[in-house]
């Protein structure tokens, strides 16, 4: 057998291994994630501080275990935005009153989704990755390949409506019972944070949609909480 054919086959197994592996590794930090999302959601509904502790700990449990598997998953945004999430849950724990702790959470919960929404677009370039791979591979060595940038199916966008629902709701019931000026400065907060994030030129389209509507979302909750001036 061909030497050259061994070496080849071998690139190639090594490849497929290690794709895999990040693959399932990626699988399993989404899942966590999702938990951890599960979890803050829950706290927010609970108007118990030591209950709302209770699944604030099951979501830091289960960020902590996820940080692993996301490293060797290799996506850096869902890192980042995981890391925000988790220093914002461990001070929900400690702050005293459930006003400043819902507002701690519902900005966990934001960089949560965050995270997931990174996730969906990593698993998205790594598929773009491999088509253009094998596209190159095809293709007549005096031949380009001619690779298109393609826009999230419907089915992306759904995923984020349907997260940023749970969002909307959370939001709702903080500007609802939150204190005026700390929820407004929280909104305001979060509104400039994804206008800062739209100005960025590497961001995925499913990225700027989940941005775009996140502002639209909060811009909205913020007509709600008016001046404050009765405070």
């Amino acid at each position: 057998m061909n030497k050259s054919y061994i070496v080849l086959c071998c690139f190639f197994s090594i490849i497929l291994f290690s794709s895999f592996k990040t693959g399932s590794e990626c699988q399993y930090a989404g899942a966590n994630i999702d938990f951890a999302k599960n979890q803050t959601e829950k706290a927010l509904d609970i108007a118990d501080i030591n209950i709302v502790r209770y699944h604030t700990y099951k979501a830091i449990n289960a960020i902590e275990k996820t940080q692993e598997k996301l490293a060797v998953c290799g996506c850096e945004y869902a890192i980042q935005d995981l890391k925000k999430s988790l220093a914002n849950l461990k001070l929900a724990t400690k702050a005293t009153d459930l006003d400043s702790t819902r507002i701690l959470l519902l900005r966990s919960l934001e960089d949560i989704m965050g995270s997931l929404n990174a996730l969906e677009d990593h698993h998205l370039h790594e598929n773009k990755e491999k088509n253009d791979l094998i596209a190159i591979n095809t293709t007549g060595t005096n031949n380009e390949a001619t690779l298109i940038k393609r826009k999230p199916t419907p089915t992306i966008y759904n995923k984020i409506d349907s997260s940023l629902a749970k969002y909307k709701n959370s939001l709702n019931k903080v500007v609802e019972t939150v204190n005026c000026k700390e929820a407004k400065a929280f909104v305001v907060d979060i509104i400039d944070q994804c206008q800062n994030e739209l100005l960025r030129d590497d961001l995925s389209e499913g990225k700027k949609y989940y941005y775009l509507r996140t502002k639209e979302i909060t811009t909205k909750a913020l007509t709600k909480i008016g001046t404050c001036e009765t405070e």
